[in-house]
């Protein structure tokens, strides 16, 4: 299915997150006398945390993700993803902001204060549990929200019905501890701000082939899940 959504465009900005600030624009020569600003592709982040855990796994997942949507949305997303660490500013160049591993993680008051007024200013986080994450992020997500709690996404929340429809919610991609796959969200004003995918991994779903060996349909399952997480983040003010 292909979908032309024009708030995934290169243009794209959200509330409060201004995409051409400190490097999102570049120099283009199209004259000896005169330069223009030309926009530089929009690029999935990934989100580097402390407390040891493993923040660089599913190494090929962004990249993957990328070239599906612009594929299948007509969107121009960079093939190259970014590293933001969740204490900086150039958080805010990213609306949307993925975060994976196995182990611990640690937000210090800094991190979890930016990741809030990143969050309620219109940013979109997905968390992925690539196995053994799930103590450690709902423990440090109630340092950034301490009056909110993960919920379960209801099955006909928009994000299962994007681009591609998933009226049964999340596809199964790795067994882990072979319970059904879940996912959570925490709600701002009415509006899902962070996608957090329990015993499902999507991120692995969207790896090199070669990685896992995973059905293709699997694959396909979890980048169209995938796209439309993207096209959710982006198009939902």
């Amino acid at each position: 299915m292909k979908r032309v959504i024009s708030a995934l465009l290169i243009a794209t900005s959200l509330p409060a997150i201004d995409l051409c600030a400190g490097g999102n624009q570049h120099l283009q020569q199209t004259a000896p006398d005169a330069l223009v600003l030309a926009p530089k592709p929009i690029s999935l982040a990934r989100l580097k945390y402390n407390g040891g855990g493993d923040w660089y796994s599913s190494r090929t997942a962004l990249s993957n993700l990328a070239k599906f949507v612009n594929q299948q949305l007509l969107t121009q997303f960079s093939l190259t993803e970014s590293v933001v660490e969740v204490g900086s500013a150039d958080i805010f160049r990213y609306p949307f902001i993925f975060m994976t591993g196995h182990g611990n993680v640690v937000f210090n008051e800094t991190d979890a204060a930016n990741l809030r007024t990143y969050l309620i200013s219109g940013g979109f986080l997905h968390i992925c549990d690539n196995f053994g994450m799930d103590p450690f992020i709902k423990r440090e997500m109630k340092k950034v929200f301490p009056e909110l709690s993960f919920q379960v996404v209801p099955f006909s929340h928009p994000i299962y019905k994007g681009a591609f429809q998933f009226p049964n919610g999340l596809p199964k991609v790795h067994e882990h501890e072979g319970k059904a796959p879940i996912g959570y969200g925490l709600f701002w004003e009415g509006k899902l701000i962070c996608f957090y995918d329990y015993e499902c991994d999507l991120g692995n779903g969207w790896e090199d082939p070669e990685v896992y060996k995973d059905p293709e349909a699997v694959r396909q399952q979890a980048l169209r899940m995938g796209a439309n997480l993207i096209q959710y983040a982006f198009t939902q003010k």
